[in-house]
């Protein structure tokens, strides 16, 4: 009796067996991905899920949005699997860490793991501390690394000797080679594979519970990010964050010299808060922002001081040097490209020479309409001016007065116009 109520409970948990949650971390990590994995922890929680498969491609990204998510899945009642695919992926620098704090760790062929060295930026206005301070905090870092992903390695069973290498010495392996070094559990070419090879397996949560994987038959639901999501996680990629701070300059530039335009400020206004909402997660260093201020200061000079060229030259180099510096780090995906650093110079170099250029000259010219178009204007006198009498201008009749009697047929020129009466001063013309 004893054995059927087991073998009843067992298939009850079999035919009840949750779907397989799956999601794509394809990207930089970074808060907008962090949100989206925790998020989906949390959403196979509820759900009750049998699995939740993290498919990983990243080159790395910010430590603390790493170790949000390791907590996270430290602190899930849902297995999670991080399955680094597909082939020519790589899970660098926080995904090493996040691969080995996953309950199940694969890899598909041709794919790589390593490289974890933290990467230390200041990121302050005073610029970079000296190199003592540096090598110091540089050592603390690396040290705090090494003792949390060797903690991880050591509650999962896998290689923590190698897990201190990628972070001392930035080592980085092939799939098969971390087979080998029993770096990952499994390398396998697809999804479905994965799930096969799991059916059956017994997987022991942090807090201490067995959970048995039932996948032959289990539905796979893939999540994707949100529109939210996706358009902060876009928005976070340093080349665009950037290109939305110029944008967003530019915009508000034209509005303040061309009022009621409506269209410039509210483009530029929505991209100068979405950029400095990427810029608060990214590393920053204040003084590429502040050579990027002082580079448009310049431009607006040039316009109105004659320099010979010298305020617009002294511009595009402060550009140049405050787009260089404006991202105060050394890896690559966090920092801005020089083909779009070069394209945002010359657009920025032609705006302000050009097209601000011509806004102030315009507001500088005579006006041509309204009462201020009429001074400098010639007609014919009407009727005779002693001092008072008619102009005829452009087919209108205006009252007029001069300073000397003048007769009529008489061409005269526009000196003046009173804005209360309209009535209007002339002279003879010459």
């Amino acid at each position: 009796m004893k054995k059927i109520i087991v073998l009843i409970l067992l298939m009850s948990q079999i035919l009840t067996a949750g779907a397989v949650h799956h999601i794509i971390v394809d990207g930089v990590i970074n808060p907008v991905s962090t949100e989206y994995i925790i998020k989906s922890i949390e959403r196979a929680q509820q759900d009750d899920a049998g699995l939740l498969v993290i498919e990983l491609d990243t080159p790395g990204g910010l430590m603390e949005s790493m170790h949000k998510i390791v907590k996270a899945i430290q602190s899930s009642t849902v297995p999670v699997a991080v399955y680094v695919s597909p082939a020519g992926s790589r899970a660098g620098s926080a995904g090493v860490f996040i691969t080995y704090a996953a309950h199940v760790a694969a890899m598909a062929p041709s794919t790589n793991i390593g490289s974890a060295h933290p990467v230390f930026g200041a990121g302050s206005p005073g610029g970079k501390p000296d190199s003592t301070t540096s090598e110091t905090l540089m050592e603390k870092i690396v040290n705090d690394a090494v003792a949390k992903i060797r903690a991880v390695a050591v509650a999962r069973g896998r290689n923590a000797d190698w897990a201190e290498k990628a972070i001392r010495e930035s080592a980085n392996i092939p799939a098969r080679e971390a087979l080998k070094l029993h770096v990952v559990d499994y390398v396998v070419p697809t999804l479905d594979s994965l799930l096969q090879v799991l059916d059956g397996k017994t997987i022991t949560l942090d807090h201490g519970a067995e959970k048995m994987l039932h996948l032959k038959n289990a539905e796979i639901k893939t999540i994707p990010m949100s529109w939210r999501q996706q358009l902060l996680d876009t928005i976070t990629n340093p080349n665009i964050a950037y290109i939305l701070m110029m944008l967003g300059i530019l915009g508000l530039t034209l509005e303040l010299y061309n009022p009621g335009a409506i269209l410039p400020g509210i483009v530029g206004g929505i991209s100068l808060i979405l950029g400095l909402y990427a810029m608060e997660t990214l590393s920053v260093n204040y003084a590429g922002i502040l050579l990027i201020l002082f580079a448009v200061i310049l431009f607006l000079l040039e316009i109105k001081v004659p320099s010979f060229g010298m305020l617009t030259i002294g511009g595009v180099l402060a550009l140049i040097g405050g787009s260089v510096m404006l991202f105060d780090t050394n890896l690559p995906f966090l920092q801005i490209s020089w083909q779009v650093i070069a394209a945002v110079v010359v657009m920025v170099t032609l705006f302000f020479v050009f097209a601000i250029g011509l806004a102030v000259r315009a507001q500088k010219k005579q006006p041509r309409t309204g009462r201020e178009g009429m001074v400098g204007e010639q007609g014919e006198v009407f009727k005779a001016l002693n001092p008072k009498g008619t102009v005829k201008i452009h087919g209108e009749f205006w009252k007029a007065v001069s300073d000397e009697p003048i007769k009529k047929g008489t061409k005269v020129e526009v000196t003046e116009v009173d804005p209360a009466s309209l009535e209007i001063k002339v002279k003879p013309a010459k």
